[in-house]
C-alpha cells in the first residue's frame, strides 16, 4: 500500500494506492472517487472497497481532491482528470482502469467521461465506469444549502453538469454502469435515470442497476463485502 502519493502540488492532490496481494505482470485498477457533496469526506475514508478487490488481483486507487470551500468545482473536475493522467504515466503495469464514484464522486467520474485527453498528452485506458447514486445535473442544487460552500454560479453549474457534457461514444468507449439505491431520494433516482438515457442516446453502452434494500450510504459502504452484488459486478 502506498498512501498520500502526490499527483500534483495541491494539498488535496494525493492518491492512496492499494496494490493486489499477488500482483501479476499487469493488473487492472479500480479508481475510487469519494462523495460528500464536494465538501466533506476524503480519500482517507475510501479504502473500504480494497480488501475484496486486491485479493482478486485488482489494484484500488482512492483519489483525493480539494473539497470546498477551498476547492472550486472547476478545480475538482480538473484534479480528478489529472490524477488519471498521473496514474497512466507513473504505473505502466496498470492495464485497464475502472472508475467508481459515489454521489458527488459519481458526478466527478461522469465528468471524466467527457474529457478531451489531448491536452493531457495521455489517454487513460478506461474500460468501465461504475456511477453510484450520483448527481449529473448541478443546477437544482444552486439554491440549496449544498451550494453555500461551493458558491457555484449558474454558468459553473452548467459547465460542470455531466448531463450537458455527454459526448458521442467513441468506438472504444467504456461500458457504463449507473447504480442507484432503492431508498435514494427521488432526485437522485431521477437524475440517474435521465443521465443513463442521455448516454444511451449518444451511443454509449449503459446498464442500470437498481439496488434493493439499500439507501444512499450503505449502497457504497457494502463494497467491503465480497458477496455484495455491486462488489461482484
Amino acid at each position: 500500500t502506498l498512501l498520500h502519493v502526490p499527483y500534483g502540488d495541491g494539498d488535496g492532490e494525493k492518491l492512496d494506492i492499494y496494490f493486489p496481494t499477488e500482483p501479476s505482470e499487469t493488473f487492472p485498477a479500480l479508481v475510487y472517487i469519494h462523495g460528500g457533496y464536494w465538501q466533506c469526506m476524503s480519500k482517507d475514508d475510501s479504502g473500504f472497497a480494497a480488501p475484496p478487490l486486491v485479493s482478486q488481483g485488482v489494484a484500488v486507487v482512492a483519489v483525493g481532491y480539494d473539497i470546498a470551500p477551498k476547492g472550486h468545482m472547476d478545480t475538482m473536475v480538473l484534479q480528478v482528470r489529472r490524477s488519471l493522467a498521473f496514474l497512466v504515466e507513473q504505473y505502466p503495469r496498470i492495464r485497464g482502469i475502472y472508475l467508481c464514484g459515489h454521489s458527488a464522486g459519481a458526478h466527478l467520474a461522469a465528468m471524466v467521461l467527457s474529457t478531451d485527453w489531448t491536452e493531457f498528452q495521455v489517454v487513460p485506458d478506461i474500460k468501465g465506469a461504475v456511477l453510484v447514486s450520483g448527481l449529473y445535473d448541478l443546477e437544482p442544487i444552486l439554491h440549496t444549502y449544498v451550494n453555500d460552500a461551493l458558491n457555484m454560479s449558474r454558468e459553473v453549474a452548467q459547465r460542470n453538469s455531466p448531463m450537458r457534457a455527454v459526448t458521442p461514444a467513441a468506438p472504444a468507449a467504456c461500458e457504463v454502469l449507473v447504480a442507484v439505491a432503492q431508498h435514494d431520494s427521488p432526485e437522485f433516482r431521477r437524475q440517474s435515470q435521465e443521465y443513463s438515457q442521455a448516454l444511451r442516446a449518444a451511443g454509449w453502452s449503459v446498464s442500470v442497476l437498481d439496488l434493493a434494500g439499500v439507501d444512499h450510504f450503505d449502497v457504497i459502504e457494502r463494497l467491503s463485502e465480497d458477496s455484495y452484488v455491486l462488489t461482484q459486478v
